[in-house]
């Protein structure tokens, strides 16, 4: 694979996560509500606003004029919401509900998913540079 080609495809990648990610906010916001810490009031606004922002993301990495822009707020979209990872994974692990196997993994991949969001990070600062 040429660089051009690896480009491509980490810019696509990136796109794809974006609008999945996206979409699924926006048409299963109930998956997201447990992710907003309580301080910040009802969960759906910002289950739905995250949602807008991510395809916002998604668009603007997909138009090489606004790339690098997109990125950039791609890569501050990440940083942010690791509260919200974190928050879920925290009230998973208090939860009292019993620990059924899948109940187990649940937990498991939301304790496992809070590294990931250094290397989502980096990606998206990977594509901003790039597109520079």
């Amino acid at each position: 694979m040429t660089t051009s080609r690896r480009e491509t495809a980490s810019v696509a990648g990136l796109v794809g996560l974006l609008a999945a990610a996206g979409v699924t906010h926006l048409v299963r916001p109930a998956l997201y509500d447990g992710l907003i810490p309580r301080a910040l009031g009802a969960p759906r606004p910002w289950v739905l606003g995250s949602g807008v922002a991510e395809l916002a993301c998604a668009a603007a990495v997909t138009v090489p004029a606004t790339r690098r822009l997109g990125a950039l707020a791609t890569a501050a979209l990440f940083a942010v919401v690791l509260p919200g990872n974190v928050t879920m994974a925290v009230r998973m692990q208090r939860s009292r509900r019993p620990r059924t196997a899948r109940r187990r993994v649940a937990l498991a991949v939301a304790w496992l998913r809070l590294p990931l969001q250094v290397p989502l990070v980096l990606w998206a600062l990977r594509v901003a540079r790039r597109a520079a």
